[in-house]
């Protein structure tokens, strides 16, 4: 073990602070909720711009990937806020354990640490690999099951917002109901509550229906999917904001939930047994988690075809079968074959604009994402991607400014068969 490596006791656990990077923020403030529950202290960081970037420069070469310098910058930024005292955090790092550089970015977290003098503050690995040993922080089976909750109301909240957002008559409205409703559910699904899925099945109907009585106006919304890297997919402070500008420009965002990103990780666990003879008893847990999780989310989908008002998920069983014959399923560095997957999705689901988010250093997201945008388009040529890089480098208005290239010629499209359809009326 690396000689920074400080373990996050169970003594610790009584009062020191968790610290908690952004990403996702409705997913995430529910996961804190369950955690919290159970006895630890956390706090979701949240602030942006370009101290963050600045501060994760000054600690991290310019060459680490883009996700890197915004989380390490976001922690060490905190740290020298004030606000919290040092001496008495833990930061608290997402993990998937595989190949990408995200496996290393807890080495280089501490590295950066010691250099902001910082060496003795505890820095936790939060995967399921357990790449590392923390006593005073573990994932048991029901912490684990409540975060699953946790994930699938906000993929439901995320996706209603999105539905939602560009159409309100009263705008603000959608948002302010999905903080009403992550309020609600936190104090259902931790520690000493027994989670019933009866109940669960029916806050699902109940948000569906809270969501449809928003008033909203009729119009034509441009659909703009959203893929690439992750962090830079989901995060407002890793893609600056896409999604709002996205709306405020018209558009209507489509945004795939974070349960399909796991049940590809545990989807990969299949495939390896499949490739390589290797693992038989992860192989088949890896096939009755597969199951477990396919099932929930093909309960939420019915449920929201059942409802009728909005636009469910694909089943993950066959965003796969998308998969296959464009991108082998061995590819899973990264986002690997989901990436390629995701686009593919999108376009059957008749959303024929992508931006496919790209941060710098990620080498396996550029080949597939930009490396397979091409077959893509042979195999459907009305839709119309566009690869954004986001960089410590890279400027805001280039981004918006090929973002608003995208919707306008996006807009000319659909005046284009628009006339057609009502010439071919006539």
């Amino acid at each position: 073990m690396e000689q920074y490596y400080i373990p996050f006791t169970k003594e610790m656990k009584k009062d020191y602070t968790l610290l908690i990077p952004t990403m996702l923020p409705m997913h995430f403030k529910l996961i804190i909720s369950v955690l919290q529950t159970y006895g630890y202290k956390m706090e979701l960081l949240e602030k942006s711009g370009p101290a963050i970037t600045e501060t994760g420069l000054k600690y991290v070469h310019n060459d680490t990937c883009y996700p890197a310098i915004l989380v390490i910058g976001q922690f060490i930024d905190a740290l020298q806020s004030g606000e919290y005292d040092p001496h008495k955090c833990a930061l608290v790092l997402f993990q998937t354990g595989g190949g990408c550089r995200a496996s290393n970015y807890i080495s280089l977290l501490r590295k950066a640490l010691k250099k902001a003098g910082y060496e003795y503050v505890p820095v936790i690995s939060f995967s399921l690999a357990g790449i590392e040993r923390h006593p005073g922080f573990t994932l048991s089976l029901p912490k684990l099951h409540g975060m699953l909750y946790a994930i699938t109301y906000g993929d439901l909240l995320m996706s209603l917002v999105n539905q939602t957002r560009p159409y309100e008559i009263h705008p603000g409205e959608a948002e302010a109901a999905a903080e009403r409703w992550c309020t609600r559910l936190a104090g259902e699904i931790g520690q000493g509550k027994r989670i019933s899925y009866r109940k669960v099945r029916a806050n699902y109907r109940r948000i569906l229906s809270d969501f449809a009585a928003i008033e909203k106006q009729p119009r034509k919304a441009i659909k703009v999917g959203v893929v690439g890297e992750i962090f830079v997919k989901y995060s407002p402070l890793g893609n600056n904001d896409l999604e709002r500008f996205l709306v405020r420009e018209g558009a209507e965002t489509v945004v795939p939930g974070l349960l399909d990103f796991i049940l590809y990780c545990v989807y990969n666990g299949l495939i390896d047994y499949r490739l390589y003879h290797q693992g038989f008893w992860k192989y088949q847990g890896s096939k009755i988690a597969y199951r477990f999780l396919c099932r929930k989310k093909n309960d939420l989908i019915a449920i929201m075809r059942e409802e009728g008002h909005f636009t469910p998920p694909t089943p993950f069983e066959k965003t796969v079968e998308m998969a296959r014959g464009t991108i082998d399923l061995g590819v899973k560095m990264g986002e690997g074959w989901l990436l390629t997957a995701e686009m593919l999705e999108l376009a059957a689901c008749g959303v024929k604009n992508i931006v496919c988010t790209q941060p710098f250093g990620c080498l396996p997201n550029h080949i597939c994402g930009k490396g397979m945008m091409k077959p893509i388009k042979e195999m459907n040529p009305d839709v119309n991607i566009v690869a954004i890089d986001y960089d410590a480098g890279a400027t805001k208005v280039n981004q918006e400014n090929r973002l608003k290239l995208m919707l306008a010629n996006a807009a000319s499209r659909a005046d284009a068969v628009e006339a057609q359809e009502e010439a071919f009326v006539g």
